[in-house]
């Protein structure tokens, strides 16, 4: 696949975004309209979709976070909280389309979303890893976040029994590596 572009999500992307998703999930994750429009809506610069000419190929959704849980799944988000001390960077969700896969893509969107959450002072990273993605993840720097065993129930009954929290601490140093093997190699 040549021709990709990374860049900011736009509304005009939801139908793309859509249709990655339907392609990479089961039903019990599929999100609506509403709620994955939120998660740009509320950190723009954090939410990219990969594309080939004008369609979406995958799109990576994230955008800061003040809990230890992650926010709900299938509902919109509340809004921001800039002035909490304790936020942290939540990636929600990565998915690219079964014929944009091999091209390193989701390296690459998280290597760029990973510069723009540096850059916006975040040093820690949650996010659910489903659908045996915690393989990809752990190689990006994230391990098991410590979730005592109610915590764990909890989060397999949304997302699936085999959903894993997983977390990075000063992933700073990382990015930058990230960010230059990406570029080194399409």
């Amino acid at each position: 696949m040549s021709g990709v572009t990374l860049r900011p999500v736009a509304d005009a992307d939801l139908p793309g975004v859509l249709a990655v998703q339907q392609a990479c999930y089961g039903d019990a994750l599929l999100e609506p309209p509403e709620a994955l429009a939120s998660r740009w809506a509320r950190s723009p610069a954090l939410c990219l979709v990969a594309t080939q000419g004008a369609r979406v190929v995958g799109y990576l959704l994230s955008h800061a976070w003040h809990a230890w849980a992650p926010p709900k799944l299938h509902a919109p988000l509340p809004p921001d909280t800039p002035t909490d001390a304790n936020r942290l960077w939540f990636v929600h969700d990565m998915a690219i389309a079964p014929d944009g896969r091999g091209q390193r893509l989701g390296e690459r969107l998280y290597a760029m979303a990973c510069a723009t959450a540096r850059a916006q002072g975040l040093r820690h990273s949650r996010l659910v890893a489903v659908q045996g993605a915690d393989a990809f993840w752990h190689r990006l720097g994230y391990r098991p976040a410590n979730a005592n065993a109610a915590q764990q129930q909890a989060l397999r009954a949304v997302y699936g029994d085999d959903a894993q929290l997983m977390e990075r601490t000063n992933f700073v140093q990382s990015c930058y590596k990230l960010e230059r093997d990406t570029q080194r190699r399409p």
